[in-house]
């Protein structure tokens, strides 16, 4: 994919796009950004996540592709996967993309796909993705590889004009109104999990901000990779451990690497957790990103991260996810994430060897 420094000049009018932006895609991170973007204009058309048919394609320049970063309640085909389900949507987008005339696509997936570690430096935006990938973060990898190569394909084939620029924006983690997925609810336990070793800073983006980077690169037409993150003065804002125990008010748990993956990996395979053991490192390790490009273009983020935790908190106050189960109204049979409920195996651990002391 183009460089971000070989960039078409933007329109005389200064908005980079004289047509329409239409969004699709699943899950409420999806829905928020439909609601943000098609408020810009009565030319916008958001539509339904999957409809990817040709009377709303017509006219319009430009298309946000949403891949639900660990979301829950994303409908699958019965006998599909995920993966499988994120793969044919990218087909389709590229291949109406390229039929239809789409001058640029924006796909949204997640800088998870990065990977994290205890170790792990700030994240450029042309750093490469991880080659170990599993469970959710694997299935973005597939859908950036999809879309990528479909669209490539699809637009050899098309005579419907020149190749489509393609935008990849890869988010710190999300957080808005009604955002539920694997990370936010690590926040709902009765403790943070924390792993020795790892001091791991929590860098947030608020739905908001996530929608005013997809304007910036939709009203400059920028192409390439991008990551997006809260920034203070150009550089990665983030909530230190000590402060998110203050902001949240939860108190750690910390545990072993070894033994926090272990009962993760043992949860996984008796079937309490849907995800793999590798997706606790994205709790518990760090993976911050600079957000460089897009504050090179102008971008400027309205939230901190400390902000962000505020709303985050908010949404799950009145909440609590106890052995991996999301307990309480209409949610109380939904799978809870791998963070939550290592930290409440931990918690109980401790509590048992004060009893015996």
């Amino acid at each position: 994919m183009a460089d971000v420094r070989d960039q078409p000049e933007p329109r005389e009018d200064g908005s980079g796009t004289d047509g329409r932006t239409v969004v699709v895609g699943e899950g409420r991170v999806a829905a928020l950004l439909r609601a943000a973007l098609g408020g810009r204009g009565p030319e916008n058309a958001p539509v339904e996540p999957n409809d990817l048919s040709a009377p709303w394609i017509e006219g319009a320049r430009t298309l946000v592709a949403v891949a639900p970063a660990g979301e829950f309640g994303v409908k699958v085909a019965k006998g599909g996967t995920r993966r499988t389900h994120l793969v044919e949507q990218a087909a389709r987008v590229a291949r109406v993309a390229a039929r239809h005339g789409i001058e640029q696509v924006v796909a949204v997936t997640s800088a998870t796909v990065h990977g994290a570690s205890a170790d792990r430096p700030d994240i450029e935006d042309d750093d490469p993705v991880s080659p170990d990938a599993g469970g959710f973060v694997a299935d973005l990898v597939a859908f950036e590889e999809a879309l990528v190569e479909e669209l490539a394909a699809a637009s050899a084939e098309s005579q419907a004009g020149p190749t489509v620029r393609l935008a990849i924006l890869r988010p710190a983690m999300i957080v808005g109104p009604g955002v539920d997925t694997i990370l936010t609810r690590h926040f709902e336990a009765p403790r943070l999990l924390t792993v020795k070793g790892s001091d791991r800073p929590w860098q947030l983006l608020h739905t908001d901000d996530l929608a005013s980077a997809v304007e910036v690169v939709v009203d400059q037409g920028l192409s390439g990779t991008f990551t997006v993150g809260a920034l203070t003065d150009g550089a990665p804002d983030v909530v230190t451990p000590a402060e998110l125990v203050e902001r949240t008010g939860l108190a750690n748990v910390t545990l072993p690497a070894a033994t926090a993956f272990g009962a993760a990996e043992r949860l996984h395979r008796v079937g309490v957790l849907p995800s793999p053991a590798s997706d606790l490192a994205y709790v518990v390790h760090p993976w911050t990103v600079t957000a460089r490009g897009l504050h090179a273009a102008g971008w400027e983020p309205a939230w901190s991260s400390a902000q962000s935790v505020d709303v985050l908190m908010e949404g799950v106050r009145g909440r609590m996810a106890l052995g991996g189960r999301r307990v309480g109204g209409r949610d109380a049979a939904a799978l809870g994430a791998a963070g939550a409920a290592v930290a409440l195996l931990g918690t109980a651990a401790i509590w048992r060897q004060a009893r015996r002391r």
